[in-house]
């Protein structure tokens, strides 16, 4: 057998895993981004929030589990740096999105997969555009008596 064929699937239901697997890979990159999109809102909060205040000022920042009490001048620095690192990690983990979504592209054209909606999903989608349409619901006009 040569080197190239063991990396081949064997069957479709190998090549179903492998897609599944892929697809895993990418929804698990998308919730990292929006855990950390979050964490970076955190920090912007706490940056607005401590910025117009007296450097001399003393505050709590929890730092491993433990909270320690330290000076703005101290801790605001610190906050800007974690969140430039978050930043950073955002960026890394979009551009690895990037390349997963295009090996997930390759490989749907190399084994012509298709995603099929079943008829449940086409039902569902209509009733969610019909629920949203939909009013406050409010009690009669003469009961706050």
């Amino acid at each position: 057998m040569a080197e190239g064929d063991r990396n081949e699937p064997i069957n479709e239901q190998v090549v179903a895993n492998m897609y599944s697997a892929m697809r895993n890979e990418l929804n698990q990159i998308y919730s990292k981004i929006t855990e950390l999109e979050m964490d970076v809102s955190e920090h912007s909060l706490v940056i607005n929030a401590i910025q117009p205040l007296d450097p001399s000022r003393r505050c709590y920042r929890m730092i491993g589990g433990v909270l320690v009490e330290r000076t703005i001048k101290e801790v605001l620095p610190a906050v800007l740096r974690n969140k430039e690192g978050i930043e950073e990690v955002i960026a890394r983990l979009n551009e690895a999105a990037e390349r997963k979504k295009k090996e997930i592209s390759d490989f749907e054209a190399k084994y012509k997969i298709r995603i099929r909606k079943s008829d449940g999903e086409v039902k569902d989608d209509a009733n969610k555009k019909e629920g949203s349409s939909q009013g406050v619901l409010v009690g009669p006009a003469g009961s706050s008596e």
